[in-house]
């Protein structure tokens, strides 16, 4: 690959991290949950509205530990957007649930990230589209190999 095309791509690629984070964090956190963080959102998605979760598996879709994650939860749940429950059936395991404030959280969120969708793909074709998905899956890909090598390290 070309130099300039290179470097081209690297800039790009770091201007729309950035982008994205700062634009997401003015875009979901409004008057109505400005009680909350950019990180307490994506906390909201990975418990999700589905069933209840498990504190190890909602750590686990976010690449941390329980032990991080309960700090969190804490203040969430003091703030009344989750709640936490022993399982009927193993009390050792601690299952989480939005509540309404938390669903209605998780769908302005949801909202955000399907209009960001929208733009990403508008005035694409179909040959486009398998493009870009490629080239994100191998950008995932080479994330994924990194955290190996570094969990490889530790």
């Amino acid at each position: 690959m070309e130099k300039t095309t290179s470097r081209t791509l690297n800039e790009m690629l770091v201007i729309l991290f950035n982008n994205v984070m700062d634009t997401e964090a003015k875009a979901i956190i409004t008057e109505e949950f400005k009680d909350i963080t950019n990180n307490d959102m994506h906390i909201i998605e990975a418990v999700g509205i589905e069933e209840p979760r498990r504190m190890s598996e909602i750590a686990k879709r976010l690449g941390v530990t329980v032990g991080t994650l309960t700090t969190n939860m804490n203040s969430l749940e003091d703030k009344g957007y989750i709640v936490r429950e022993r399982s009927k059936t193993d009390k050792r395991v601690v299952l989480v649930v939005l509540t309404p404030k938390g669903k209605k959280a998780y769908y302005h969120h949801k909202d955000f990230h399907k209009d960001m969708i929208k733009a990403i793909v508008n005035g694409l074709d179909e040959e486009e589209m398998k493009v870009m998905i490629k080239c994100l899956l191998n950008l995932g890909n080479f994330f994924k190999e990194l955290e190996g090598k570094k969990e490889q390290d530790r």
